[in-house]
């Protein structure tokens, strides 16, 4: 657990060993011939106020454990503790509490809007259901969470189909921070919008943690996007972590050669400059149904020996707050 644990102070979120297996059920009988292991047993922490940069390719895993966190799926395995609380095994009746703490923003807007719904409407929602103010308060609470997403007061009554991707996405933010939760998990909240407006979001929510005191889980495919606005970055391959560390250290010296890829696909504007780190990789993914024994990256790594095929690198500390899972680090 050290591996993964911020610098100082008590985590606000834990997630120890957590795993998730989908079965794979086939014939007439829908008998299980195996499982996906999306999420196969990882460990990190988050304080109160940190940014958390989640990076791995599509298909990796990292948005699952998202769901995880957020108890939209049950895990097969682990725990995800907040403020010291297991929530991964709460019923029901229990996760309303939680739901004030801990509050996702999703990739898509439109998907996660109610078409049917006002703006306001949709943000007024969380105050009715968990009684945070009175019928008559609502509205100047809706006014105010608008005016602090960068929407004019006058969008309440406009629908999802009316705005822009980047005002439907600032409208999920609205509605994400009316709890007041204290963890916002960001599923790849940019990856949909243009650039310009990815910068404009990311602004606001840096802008946002610091006025609120926010942490985020920042989940991303994006290796760029995830180093503008995270303090620590995690990657993840397979199902697994295969490194952690502070963003300025990662960026400057990655360590694991999956890293390096994610790295080396970052777009450079002057075609003149060379990248830092040149090893070609191979480009096939295996398939998390049947993950490869060993470091799951051996099938791809310019670098794996005999060792790497045969044993599973353990997540350890190489450099002061530099986890790595390689057997040549």
């Amino acid at each position: 657990m050290t591996a993964a644990r911020p610098a100082a102070g008590a985590p606000l979120l834990e997630v120890r060993d957590l795993a998730m297996h989908f079965p794979v059920r086939r014939g007439l009988l829908q008998r299980t011939v195996g499982h996906v292991r999306a999420v196969d047993g990882i460990s990190f922490a988050l304080a109160e106020g940190e940014t958390l940069g989640l990076v791995g390719e599509s298909g990796c895993g990292k948005s699952t454990v998202g769901g995880l966190i957020l108890r939209l799926l049950e895990p097969t395995a682990g725990s995800v503790l907040v403020r010291g609380r297991d929530i991964a095994h709460l019923g029901r009746g229990e996760l309303k509490p939680f739901r004030r703490e801990v509050q996702m923003v999703f990739q898509d807007p439109y998907a996660s809007l109610d078409p049917r719904q006002s703006a306001g409407a949709m943000v007024a929602e969380p105050f009715a259901i968990h009684s945070l103010a009175a019928r008559g308060e609502i509205r100047d609470q809706v006014a105010r969470l608008f005016d602090r997403v960068g929407l004019r007061r006058e969008h309440m009554q406009r629908y999802p189909h009316e705005f822009s991707g980047g005002q439907r996405q600032r409208l999920s933010i609205a509605r994400a921070l009316a709890l007041n939760p204290r963890l916002i998990v960001a599923d790849e909240p940019v990856s949909a919008l243009d650039v310009s407006i990815q910068a404009q979001v990311i602004n606001l929510m840096t802008t946002l943690q610091r006025e609120l005191g926010l942490a985020y889980l920042f989940i991303s495919h994006d290796i760029a996007v995830i180093g503008h606005i995270s303090q620590r970055i995690a990657v993840m391959y397979l199902g697994k972590l295969v490194e952690i560390a502070p963003r300025a250290t990662l960026l400057a010296g990655p360590l694991h050669p999956y890293t390096e890829m994610l790295l080396n696909a970052v777009p450079i504007p002057n075609p003149r400059l060379k990248r830092k780190h040149q090893r070609a990789v191979a480009s096939e993914v295996p398939s998390p149904l049947n993950p490869p024994t060993g470091c799951r990256f051996h099938t791809r790594c310019p670098l794996a020996e005999a060792r790497c095929r045969s044993a599973e690198p353990v997540l350890r500390e190489v450099r002061p707050r530099h986890h790595v899972a390689c057997h040549l680090r």
